[in-house]
């Protein structure tokens, strides 16, 4: 059987290493990528450093109840590529991917699939896949998107320790590939005045009356129903962060220090919010603003890797999670 290649492409890594590269924030939502161009980069790339002709393609990703979207179908239906699918977890954290990518490296190894593995990733819970791999004779080697400055991005030094060779990919075919995304200017009106965004009527409120009885009973609109919360009275030593995924406030108790670096975490939130501004049409501003204080999952997922990069850390304390999140509605709204 003649020798092949095949590349293990982590898409969360690919994805946000190059929209740090392009934006300077991991945001996914403020890139748009021709994918076929950039995987086609990519397996240049792994068929030149090896010397044998790729097998196939195996790209992972995240996907709400394991299930493609538009995109991951039609990059799941390029030529050589296979698609791999975790899933999102109720925290908006992505579940399974490196699971799988561990499973199959350390599978296809077995059986001998190929003599060269490429993988493209950052993940310190990789380490062990790879060198289990390696007991089994094959060559494991990562190739990383490059800063700008040159150097591999957001890869884990244990990584590098177990792979064989470390390799960055071609500057220009990131940015061939990835661009960023600048919504256009809001158009003008006959006065000169930027013309208003189209912002839906309200949701009429029913007026105080007399309770009706069950035979004229009047179904109060959901929605109003639902968004109708009243704000938490809190002490003021206590302080207010908000989660992703559910919106739910936690409180940090007083006397709980929590030592954070603020210019940190206002030059994270400070990008990524640049990020989402300049990329976000009407319609996802509106849908910001109606889920406060809820913070959208990518955004969330954004700040919370951008502060790890920042900090070298691959776990956050609780105190940097609560302040990012606190810091996003602080800024957005000028504060």
């Amino acid at each position: 059987m003649r020798s092949t290649c095949a590349l293990y492409i982590d898409a969360g890594y690919l994805l946000a290493a190059a929209a740090t590269r392009v934006t300077g924030t991991s945001l996914r939502s403020g890139i748009h990528v021709e994918f076929v161009k950039l995987i086609s980069s990519l397996i240049d790339t792994a068929q030149d450093l090896s010397g044998v002709p790729i097998l196939r393609v195996h790209w992972y990703d995240s996907a709400r109840n394991g299930v493609p979207d538009a995109r991951q179908e039609r990059i799941g239906e390029i030529p050589r590529v296979k698609l791999r699918l975790g899933r999102f977890g109720m925290d908006g954290e992505q579940k399974g991917v490196d699971l799988r990518i561990g499973l199959d490296l350390v599978t296809h190894a077995r059986n001998d699939a190929s003599d060269f593995f490429f993988l493209v990733s950052g993940d310190d819970d990789l380490t062990e896949a790879v060198e289990e791999s390696q007991v089994h004779g094959i060559q494991v080697s990562l190739l990383a998107v490059p800063n700008l400055e040159g150097k591999p991005h957001g890869v884990s030094r244990h990584l590098i320790r177990a792979a064989d060779d470390i390799y960055t990919i071609d500057p220009a075919a990131i940015d061939d590939a990835v661009v960023k995304i600048e919504q256009p200017p809001v158009p003008e009106t006959d006065d000169g005045q930027p013309e208003p965004a189209l912002v839906p009527a309200p949701v009429p409120v029913p007026k105080p009356g007399p309770k009706p009885g069950p035979a004229t009973k009047t179904p109060l609109d959901v929605a109003t129903a639902v968004r109708h919360v009243p704000e938490p009275i809190l002490e003021p030593t206590e302080v207010l962060a908000y989660s992703s995924s559910t919106g739910a406030q936690a409180q940090v108790m007083p006397g709980y220090e929590v030592v954070v670096n603020e210019d940190l975490v206002d030059g994270v939130v400070a990008r990524v919010l640049a990020s989402f501004r300049e990329s976000a049409t009407p319609t996802e501003i509106l849908a910001l603003e109606r889920d406060k204080p809820s913070i959208p999952r990518d955004i969330d997922r954004a700040m919370l890797l951008d502060a790890s990069d920042a900090l070298e850390m691959y776990d956050l304390d609780d105190g940097v999670r609560f302040r990012l999140r606190a810091r996003f509605w602080e800024m957005y709204n000028g504060a």
